[in-house]
């Protein structure tokens, strides 16, 4: 059996570029978006929209 590292949709964490720590948990489609996602989120901390990139 195939561990959860070789999921088609596996889950990633997006992470805030502000440096507040706001995480956004979301799944990404492995075969049509192999780089990492980077998605503009609302950051709650500084109250606005800024760039959350994908952690690994």
């Amino acid at each position: 059996m195939a561990g959860r590292s070789q999921d088609v949709r596996p889950v990633i964490k997006l992470r805030s570029t502000a440096g507040t720590g706001v995480t956004y948990m979301t799944q990404k489609n492995r075969r049509t978006t192999p780089d990492r996602l980077v998605l503009r989120k609302y950051d709650r901390v500084v109250r606005r929209h800024v760039e959350f990139r994908e952690e690994r």
